[in-house]
């Protein structure tokens, strides 16, 4: 879908009009209530494919559609990465193990705004490594999230979140990035999760993008499987990853992908 609404900044950012935030926020709503309510699904002995099976169909009874279905020829309206698979893991046979932490990342399409979100889950209890990884991984999307007001640049944020991450003895994927959002799945800018602050484009009023840190217990350098989606930590290490869509108001930020059952994190007992 053309994204013609608002205006064009010179590194071709879409300004939106703050109107528009209703859409974002009605689909972020969505996409966030479907995370919700696979939480009792992950679990052990559930496959990956039965928790994509679940989205599936509630994407569809909900009157919207799955951004990734069809998206390059992908076929499932999930990507779910388990353990060391650091993202675009595809959904199939694989069975969950008890400690197993997963990532779980949908978008949908509701009126023609798109809403992109991912958390993580855990099968049974988490070790210790495990937790700590989750806890530092979703706190560095916070920070990040914290850098974004008017007069920041994109720079900031990936300072933010690279500075917080590597001072826990942990890693920041390089490999992939969030993006510019709104009524496409993915636009300018490239959102980087590492970087030096005062750099990049100048973040204004209007502008719609994810934020989505993928951080690695061990080294950040990842590899592409076969498939040609799966991506992985070279060193087998595990991979955890939060992300929320966001658009920029006068003062700050709002986050159209809030839980709305309070659970975006942690969603294991404590």
């Amino acid at each position: 879908m053309d994204d013609t609404r608002g205006r064009m900044t010179k590194d071709g950012i879409r300004i939106y009009e703050q109107s528009d935030f209703a859409g974002m926020h009605k689909a972020g709503h969505l996409a966030a209530q479907l995370l919700d309510e696979v939480i009792p699904l992950v679990k052990p002995g559930v496959t990956t494919g039965e928790i994509d099976s679940y989205i599936t169909d509630r994407v569809v009874a909900e009157g919207a559609t799955s951004a990734t279905i069809g998206y390059k020829g992908y076929k499932h309206a999930s990507c779910i990465s388990v353990n060391h698979v650091v993202c675009h893991g595809i959904p199939g046979d694989k069975r969950l193990k008890s400690g197993d932490i997963v990532n779980i990342d949908i978008t949908v399409i509701v009126d023609g705004w798109f809403g992109d979100t991912s958390r993580m889950y855990v099968a049974g209890k988490p070790g210790r490594k495990a937790e700590r990884l989750i806890q530092v991984t979703h706190d560095s999307l916070m920070k990040g999230i914290e850098a974004v007001r008017p007069g920041n640049t994109f720079g900031d944020i990936g300072h933010a979140i690279q500075v917080y991450v590597e001072s826990q003895r942990m890693s920041v994927v390089r490999d992939f990035c969030g993006h510019g959002l709104g009524r496409v799945f993915h636009a300018p800018p490239n959102v980087l999760h590492y970087g030096r602050a005062g750099t990049g484009p100048v973040l204004e009023e209007g502008m719609i993008f994810t934020i989505e840190p993928m951080v690695n217990l061990g080294r950040p350098e990842t590899k592409v499987l076969n498939d040609g989606w799966t991506a992985v930590t070279r060193d087998k290490t595990l991979s955890a990853q939060f992300e929320h869509s966001i658009g920029v108001t006068a003062d700050g930020c709002e986050i159209f992908t809030l839980s709305p059952a309070g659970r975006f994190h942690p969603t294991y007992p404590v």
